[in-house]
């Protein structure tokens, strides 16, 4: 005979408040008395009066209401993508195109240019917004900027 063949494994439910001699019987397991034994109690997060751990610890942060996803990218970064001809020297760069060809991703609502690194080439720009150096280096290389207006909220 195989050894598990005499273990049994699986037991039959236990059926509680089912006459004393069931064993589980009048409290069915509850015990006498007290919140544990009646129904609809839950002491979640209770510990027996002390403040609780949750109350306990500092508050950290918060989400802001109206978060705007703004794409930052660098003169460098756009170098890089003419470098790996991910964009042409001729196709406006905006932030539809870039999303577009994958190079940001589809969360961002707006795009702004900062200026760091050189930029060589004429590059046509739509942006929400731009630095002061990046705006120079851009015109002083016979790019254009196109700056989109925005909405007061």
């Amino acid at each position: 005979m195989k050894l598990n063949t005499l273990i049994k494994t699986n037991y039959p439910k236990l059926r509680v408040g089912r006459g004393i001699g069931s064993g589980k019987g009048k409290t069915s397991g509850r015990g006498v008395k007290g919140q544990k034994s009646r129904s609809g109690v839950a002491i979640k997060s209770f510990e027996g009066g002390q403040m609780p751990l949750y109350r306990r610890l500092p508050k950290r942060g918060f989400k802001k209401i109206g978060k705007k996803n703004i794409a930052i990218l660098n003169l460098s970064d756009l170098m890089l993508f003419l470098k790996n001809k991910k964009i042409k020297i001729q196709d406006e760069i905006s932030i539809k195109n870039l999303s577009e060809k994958k190079l940001i991703g589809k969360k961002y609502d707006k795009l702004k240019i900062l200026g760091k690194g050189e930029i060589k080439e004429k590059l046509k720009i739509t942006t929400d917004f731009i630095s002061k150096s990046a705006r120079s280096k851009i015109e002083k290389a016979g790019g254009s900027i196109n700056l989109l207006k925005q909405k007061n909220i």
